[in-house]
């Protein structure tokens, strides 16, 4: 597996070696041993989500506050998405700073997402099925969300934000500066 930093401190792109022959194709999607290896990366996940969008949904801001924060391992299992992860770490040379990268059931690669950051997703492809890794139980307390169109960030979401289909709820999340956000 290929690891590759980004220019965000801790956020990783994972590249799979995909074996290929007339039969389809054979690749390891995650081994904790080469992951530690290859970048110091060693929680264990204890929890596996799955989700299935059509076109132009616009999942995100979210993350999980303190004492229960979650990193997470997103790939694509069908379709494509536009998945963005930003630094909320107050203490970071990055903070503020989102990057945003391409993940489909084509490229196989998958995003790394470690504790705070906020991630969010659009659905590029007419639908996709999205597959996360948690290193942390879902905590409703700890649960908190940043405005996905938020001016400060500037996020290019490469959808056309007037097709986005949003949860009210996501529709409704703070700004930025007004996200509730432990991260030091």
């Amino acid at each position: 597996m290929k690891i590759t930093t980004t220019p965000l401190e801790g956020l990783l792109i994972l590249e799979p070696k995909v074996l290929t022959d007339d039969r389809g194709y054979f690749f390891e999607s995650y081994n904790m041993q080469v992951l530690e290896a290859g970048s110091g990366y060693n929680k264990q996940f204890v929890q596996d989500n799955q989700a299935r969008s059509v076109k132009n949904v616009l999942r995100g801001l979210h993350f999980q506050n303190n004492p229960v924060p979650q990193a997470k391992l997103i790939r694509v299992l069908e379709g494509s998405i536009w998945d963005v992860a930003v630094d909320i770490r107050k203490s970071s040379k990055t903070y503020k700073q989102w990057f945003g990268l391409e993940l489909s059931a084509e490229n196989k690669l998958q995003l790394l997402i470690p504790h705070g950051f906020a991630h969010g997703y659009a659905v590029l492809s007419d639908t996709s099925e999205v597959f996360y890794k948690c290193d942390n139980f879902y905590n409703k307390p700890s649960e908190a969300g940043i405005y996905f169109a938020d001016p400060e960030l500037g996020v290019d979401w490469k959808i056309d934000l007037k097709d986005a289909i949003i949860s009210e709820k996501d529709q409704k999340q703070p700004l930025f500066k007004d996200a509730w956000n432990l991260y030091e």
